[in-house]
């Protein structure tokens, strides 16, 4: 391994920028794979140049330097160039370094737009070399995501060397996916990816990198599920009472929650630990199937216990589990870290007084221990790290393990995301509940918007206001939680409004969250730390500023806070920008109520990257694989990780070279020591 700093330029400052990307390495620098690619091999001649088009010129330069002072702080540096076809004019703002390098005669390539605004044939702060000596002009060069005050011209260059520093990377991939499946070899795919030939070259290095991202990514999910097919426990005998518990029920479960209680009840019946992911869209009923498998544990003796990623969350779950196991002789609790007479607690809890433990992180504290623990279900599972949950298992011997979510991932992803679970997903709505209504609109709709909202308020309705920042910065007008908190202060005098956002203690959100599930404050502004959370009946209108800036799953989950009770629930969305993805995304939400298809629209509008926290799952960011695009490339990798489990066994009989390198990718947990 060579570190970073070994390449010319870089000293601790820039040092520091690359880690921030999880950079120390020349070998990690040279899988940062670019964003995009230019195509500057061929110039075009003067003539043939379109207004808008980003293109290369090969041209002399004709005229001297010129300055003009536009105003202060501006200034235009211009000069004629020519070839034999026509002139044209070269334009940079703020550059006076341009003065002392240009000479007439010189010839010299640049690449940039062609002024869509201009009568005359203008380029616009071009890219330029002189010919003879070109580096970045004449060929496809790559375009990187840029952070810091880094460039796009530094970046390339500490490529280029990396690859001369870095030398040969060895091959770990087994010969017989390589062949089978028609990769080429790494070190050609390393150097294609950044600086190809052509564009074919780069198809092959691409397909060859995707494919290993997501090779080695199934590959060590599946070693993990191979891993807990090894652990032997007592299965639950009793299973007639899962029945019991559907009759005790004051109304019917859905098709789909009864299919998903069937797949659990027949994991519970086997010899082997159960790891199961149950995805259902907000509102579709999760917890009473989650009721269910509890109701089972304990009637085959063993206690259950449910962790939940904030105290208010878990206190719902608390009521909700006491109504549902009010016909029985249930005991439940409930532990956070509110909880008084904590010993008191842990030593019944130790003494099976309780079969249902309900609670928020308190559940895995080192004081706690419990008589019997043979299931545990982590809800909202994207809250909670790899490690949490794995302790949360540790708590009992080989116990049953239920991961929640109500984040709906399109099937594809969920194989990846839960590659080491079973999944099981509730598609279906309960009967009765009123889909929300969701408008897009605009600044012309705000003050009828606000007429629209007092009117409920009058009729005893509340309100969350979203906004993406918490304060004004001199750098954007987006909408802040701040200042919205006053204006609707002054708004709507008679009623009480309140504000929560990241920045404060965990202690005062609660408090917060608190009063509005009371009823005691009317309008909640708030940043997107209510996407998951809080059960409020008399919520009924969602207020989402600036909502092109959120992640159309994002949106989804926040309009899921309103419309749980008997009124009819709106979302009013105020998005500004007129491109047409942002008119896209607000169709989207405005035409469905299906987190499903959301979240597959989401997929196919985000592309690659850290798509619904992937590293919360000890998964790293998919660095080239594109869920959406690369579908083909993930069912094959899918296929030859199965293969290599299904001929060699796991961990034994893998390649050792294989195996470290999956070691090495997923230090987080998710394979195994």
């Amino acid at each position: 391994m060579h570190n970073i700093r070994s390449l010319r330029g870089i000293g601790d400052t820039r040092a520091k920028l690359f880690e921030q990307k999880g950079i120390n390495t020349v070998e990690e620098l040279l899988y940062f794979f670019p964003r995009n690619y230019e195509d500057r091999g061929f110039s075009k001649d003067i003539a043939h140049c379109r207004p808008g088009e980003e293109l290369l010129v090969k041209a002399v330069v004709v005229s001297e330097v010129k300055e003009t002072r536009i105003r202060k702080n501006m200034t235009l540096y211009s000069m004629t160039v020519g070839d034999d076809t026509g002139i044209m004019t070269v334009t940079w703002y703020n550059n006076r370094f341009v003065k002392k390098i240009f000479k007439k005669g010189d010839q010299y390539y640049f690449y940039g737009k062609i002024n869509p605004n201009s009568r005359k044939k203008e380029m616009l702060t071009p890219v330029y070399e002189r010919v003879g000596k070109e580096q970045f002009t004449g060929k496809i060069i790559p375009i990187y995501p840029l952070w810091g005050n880094l460039t796009q011209k530094f970046i390339q260059t500490v490529m280029s060397e990396a690859l001369e520093v870095c030398g040969e990377f060895e091959e770990y991939l087994p010969k017989g996916v390589i062949k089978e499946y028609k990769l080429c070899d790494i070190n050609y795919a390393i150097k294609n990816i950044h600086f190809p030939d052509t564009f074919k070259d780069f198809e092959t290095a691409r397909y060859r990198l995707v494919f290993e991202e997501l090779f080695m990514l199934q590959l060590a999910l599946l070693c993990k599920k191979e891993t807990l097919k090894g652990v032997k426990r007592e299965p639950f005998y009793n299973t007639e009472c899962m029945d019991e518990f559907l009759a005790l029920l004051p109304f019917e479960m859905t098709r789909s929650q009864k299919n998903v209680c069937m797949d659990i009840l027949s994991d519970l019946k086997k010899d082997v630990p159960m790891n199961r992911l149950v995805q259902g869209d907000v509102g579709s009923g999760k917890t009473a199937v989650a009721a269910a498998a509890m109701y089972v544990a304990v009637k085959n003796g063993y206690q259950a216990a449910i962790m939940a990623p904030t105290e208010i969350l878990a206190g719902q779950h608390y009521g909700s589990f006491c109504e549902f196991f009010k016909e029985t002789d249930i005991k439940i609790c409930l532990l956070t870290s509110s909880t008084k007479k904590k010993k008191e607690l842990y030593d019944e809890i130790k003494q099976q007084k309780y079969d249902i433990i309900i609670g928020t992180h308190a559940l895995i504290a080192d004081s706690v221990e419990y008589a019997n623990l043979g299931l545990v279900i982590a809800d909202e599972q994207h809250r909670f790290g790899v490690t949490q949950r794995a302790k949360l298992m540790g708590k009992g011997n080989d116990v049953h393990t239920l991961v929640m979510t109500a984040t709906p991932i399109p099937r594809t992803l969920a194989l990846i995301l839960y590659g080491d679970l079973d999944i099981s997903v509730i598609n279906e709505l309960p009967p009765g509940r009123i889909p929300v209504k969701t408008y897009a609109v605009g600044e012309d709709m705000r003050k009828r918007i606000y007429l629209f909202l007092e009117k409920n308020l009058k009729e005893g309705m509340q309100c969350y206001v979203v906004c993406p920042l918490i304060e004004e910065t001199q750098k954007s007008d987006l909408k802040n939680a701040v200042e919205i908190h006053e204006k609707m202060k002054k708004l709507f005098p008679d009623y009480n409004v309140g504000i929560i956002h990241g920045k404060m203690n965990p202690k005062e959100k609660e408090e917060i969250m608190m009063r509005f599930a009371r009823g005691e404050i009317r309008i909640l502004v708030s940043t997107t730390v209510i996407e998951v959370g809080v059960n409020v009946p008399n919520s009924n209108i969602m207020i989402i500023e600036n909502a092109e800036r959120f992640g159309l799953s994002q949106l989804h989950q926040l309009r899921g806070r309103v419309g749980r009770g008997k009124n009819q629930a709106f979302c009013i969305m105020f998005a500004h920008g007129s491109n047409e993805i942002i008119k896209k995304r607000m169709e989207i939400m405005c035409t469905s109520n299906d987190g499903f298809y959301v979240s597959e629209e989401d997929l196919k509008l985000r592309g690659p990257g850290d798509f619904f926290g992937t590293r919360q799952h000890g998964i790293p960011e998919l660095k080239i694989a594109n869920l959406f695009s690369d579908m083909q490339i993930l069912k094959k990798a899918q296929s030859a990780a199965k293969k290599i489990i299904e001929c060699n066994g796991y961990p034994g009989n893998i390649d050792t070279k294989l195996y470290e390198k999956i070691r090495e990718m997923f230090r987080e947990g998710i394979v195994s020591n």
